[in-house]
């Protein structure tokens, strides 16, 4: 039925939108005439295909829809770009930072259509362009390094900060109501720093909105941009979040929506889209055993918080972690069926990744654990990483006692500078040798797991915030420090940590992927609108900006030929520009 459904929406589709077909060429220059690189130009569908969305505004189980697939190009040292052929009808946007945006639609386009970029003379317009990451670098909240670590590192989790959302002018008083307002959703500022972030965001802001002349410029994007293509899928609405998502060898797209516990099968060649509910057993409550904390935020449907995603080698089944559940969750991409693992231990199920062996592991944040489903004897194993101190070790063994408590009223474990009490390990990935590397986030150490022996070592190295992680083709660890803005490489071998500097301003990398076959890491860059590509060998940096404003990737897959895929997953996603989450496709420029 889905097949016969798909047919009928490219069908549809292409006789609403058909056209005279023509090739979309643009000549870009400025108000003096010379020719204009790097202005990057997206194409919409100008009339929007037609959505199924019975099921609360989304597409019920096992309904397919047609997304209105979006391209983006730039142009080149001639200031010349062009599409290919298309019997569509599009509207163009035409953006260049220090630029206004200029619009056009497919009936306005010659054989070679000349568009003037008229450059922005009004400051603030000027300082609105500039990303959030540019805003961030000059706020200042006082209280020095130590307190802006605290505040990237809890304020930074989920959404852009100096974004417009964020400039928003409140008093200290405001601000202590948001802080409590964000300890809800996982935010966990320390006691005695609450009253100084609040004093300091009130005074930086206002003292930031004052002085927005005086903002750095960004990062210039590369002329070499020409040579790349973006394409976007539109997914999900304000209300969702795609989180984490998977390459499958099927050649679809599998999209978790960790809002509205939703999977999306995302046919990236046709643009057609399929969503599967995730179903959740009668007994389940809304927000699983954290409680609802997103009661506030609209419709929602987050019994199980699909979160992170692994595929099996052996049979292609999708594994994904249900945060909000103490369990693992199994979808046959063939059946469409979903199964559900129980788990008798562990809490907040987090990134998964399966080895060569069918084996799936991943990180319990909340317990301080690392998980293994072994799929053949159907049994979890735990592997408990050794706390610090008492205080930690006692915060562990409360939880099953704490979160049995009722979530409205539970008491959480308190927080002071230097530790959460959670040490939350996050990151995990397997190396080409076996070992399983973990890293955690609030105990800025990182460490792995001897699958043969069940040893579990922890690395006698620090790295602040370390967040996801990656291992090379040479069991190298890449991982993103998050409050220091870099990219961190551990050498097992040699026992050397080198870092590297991101090319951008105050950058909180969310996450990286390292394309072994290239020697490449790709990460995030979510303050700054960006996805970014570090050379190994070179030591060289390329930077991507992204077609839309307040972007917020958490993911990186990376294709057989070397292209990436990310979702733009903003917390929430209504401050996205459009307010639309979308899968991003990039295909890079050449060295």
């Amino acid at each position: 039925m889905a097949s016969v459904i798909n047919k009928l929406i490219l069908t549809c589709v292409g006789m609403a939108l058909a056209g005279h077909a023509m090739a979309a060429q643009f000549s870009l220059t400025d108000s003096a005439g010379q020719p204009l690189t790097t202005v990057m130009v997206t194409r919409v569908l100008a009339q929007k295909p037609a959505l199924s969305l019975s099921d609360d505004g989304y597409p019920a189980h096992g309904v397919s829809n047609q997304a209105a697939v979006e391209n983006t190009r730039f142009s080149d040292a001639s200031g010349e770009l062009a599409f290919p052929e298309t019997d569509a009808v599009y509207d163009y946007r035409f953006r260049k930072p220090g630029f206004k945006d200029q619009h056009l639609r497919s009936v306005d386009l010659t054989d070679n259509t000349e568009v003037t970029m008229v450059r922005e003379l009004d400051p603030r317009m000027l300082a609105e362009q500039k990303p959030s990451n540019v805003w961030l670098s000059q706020l200042d909240i006082g209280g020095g390094k130590k307190l802006r670590e605290h505040f990237a590192l809890n304020c930074a989790f989920c959404h852009q900060q100096a974004s417009p959302f964020m400039r928003v002018e409140r008093s200290a008083d405001e601000w202590l109501t948001v802080i409590d307002r964000m300890g809800g959703y996982g935010a966990r500022i320390a006691g005695d720093l609450r009253e100084p972030l609040a004093e300091g965001l009130a005074a930086g802001y206002q003292r930031l909105n004052a002085n927005f002349t005086t903002l750095p410029e960004p990062r210039s994007w590369d002329a070499a941009l020409s040579g790349a293509q973006y394409t976007e899928w539109p997914i999900g609405d304000g209300f969702s979040q795609m989180h984490d998502f998977i390459l499958h060898p099927n050649g679809m797209v599998y999209v978790g929506d960790n809002l509205q516990d939703r999977i999306y099968e995302v046919n990236p060649d046709t643009g057609v889209y399929t969503v599967y509910k995730v179903p959740h057993e009668a007994e389940d409550k809304l927000g699983g055993f954290l409680g609802n904390r997103f009661k506030a935020y609209g419709k929602i449907n987050n019994y199980l918080g699909v979160h992170s995603f692994a595929v099996s080698p052996k049979d292609g089944h999708i594994f994904s972690t249900p945060s909000m559940q103490r369990a693992l969750l199994e979808f046959d991409p063939v059946t469409k069926t979903f199964t559900r693992h129980e788990m008798k231990r562990g809490f907040y199920p987090h990134t998964i990744r399966a080895d060569d062996q069918d084996r799936v592991w991943f990180t319990l944040a909340l317990s301080s654990q690392v998980a293994m489903w072994d799929r053949q004897k159907k049994v979890f194993t735990y592997f408990d990483i050794p706390a610090r101190n008492v205080k930690e070790w006692l915060t562990i063994k409360l939880l099953p006692l704490i979160f049995w408590l009722d979530p409205e009223t539970r008491p959480m474990p308190s927080v002071d500078r230097e530790s959460s009490g959670l040490p939350m390990p996050y990151g995990i990935d397997v190396a080409p040798d076996g070992r399983v590397w973990f890293a955690r986030l609030y105990a800025n150490d990182f460490g792995y797991i001897d699958p043969e022996t069940g040893d579990v070592t922890v690395v006698d190295a620090e790295v602040t915030g370390p967040r996801r992680l990656r291992v090379d083709a040479n069991n190298r660890v890449w991982m993103v420090s998050f409050q220091t803005g870099l990219l961190v490489m551990y050498d097992p071998a040699s026992k050397e940590l080198n870092e590297y500097a991101l090319p951008v301003l105050s950058e909180f990398p969310y996450a990286l992927n390292v394309d072994r076959a290239r020697g490449a890491v790709w990460v995030n860059g979510n303050q700054s609108d960006t996805i970014m590509r570090f050379d190994m060998a070179a030591e060289t940096w390329q930077v991507y900006p992204m077609p839309r404003r307040r972007t917020f990737t958490r993911d990186i897959e990376i294709a057989e030929d070397g292209s990436i895929y990310t979702t733009n997953s903003h917390f929430p996603s209504w401050q996205i520009e459009d307010a639309q989450p979308t899968l991003i496709h990039i295909q890079p420029y050449a060295q």
